[in-house]
């Protein structure tokens, strides 16, 4: 069975959902019989690669919303992230372009760990508070998952996954997925947002049991982020 997931590292519901999915993953019996593919997907790509935001700030940008109504959304969201496990540090987080953080997620795929890599750039935007359009910063997080630091230097410095990457974005486009995260679950069924775990373990359990065609969303929408910004 193979889970197609559309995300990007600064969408905190992605980061949310991802570690729901895999704690409903988790207590399948049928869990190593799951293939996970990340998919790319931009939720501002105007934004500047050599430019960074905090999300206060951006907030108000993208949303147009005052300084108190940006504050108050962090907290939903902070407390959402402990619900999932994780203890955001928005202060830290720095916003900013994360077409070269996709290249690197790409790159990870080449070597089966894709997964490893998505929770490595989590951690680095969310958690530390790292610069995810940084080109050191990307190379250390892919030595620090065992892939050659030249060859990373290669990927990101190049177009290399340019093609993929948009490939990913234009699927998204062509399956009307306009917020991520965004799980296509075996072609069939469907998932937006960042569900709660039993959602993920009644899904996961239907698609391993039935084959549904054409595509059927499991889900009203939830929490999730979308090229205007985030709603929960």
């Amino acid at each position: 069975m193979k889970i197609e997931i559309w995300s990007d590292v600064m969408c905190p519901f992605c980061y949310i959902g991802k570690n729901n999915f895999e704690k409903a993953l988790e207590k399948m019996p049928f869990k190593d019989e799951v293939e996970v593919e990340w998919k790319s997907f931009q939720l501002d790509p105007t934004l500047d690669s050599k430019e960074t935001k905090n999300t206060t700030e951006y907030f108000k940008e993208k949303k147009g919303f005052p300084e108190a109504q940006a504050q108050q959304m962090i907290g939903q969201v902070m407390q959402m992230g402990k619900g999932a496990g994780i203890d955001f540090n928005f202060e830290k987080a720095l916003i900013t372009n994360t077409f070269s953080a996709h290249k690197l997620l790409h790159l990870a795929k080449k070597y089966n760990k894709a997964n490893e890599m998505e929770e490595a750039l989590f951690i680095a935007h969310f958690i530390d508070g790292k610069n995810v359009g940084d080109l050191e910063t990307l190379i250390s997080l892919a030595e620090s998952l065992g892939i050659d630091k030249e060859e990373a230097k290669q990927a990101l410095t190049s177009e290399d996954f340019d093609y993929e990457i948009n490939q990913d974005i234009l699927e998204a486009r062509n399956n009307g997925v306009s917020g991520v995260p965004f799980f296509v679950l075996n072609g069939k069924y469907a998932v937006s947002g960042a569900q709660p775990v039993e959602l993920f373990e009644n899904a996961l359990q239907q698609t391993y049991n039935e084959t549904v065609s054409p595509l059927k969303n499991l889900s009203d929408k939830g929490a999730s982020c979308d090229t205007d910004g985030c709603e929960i």
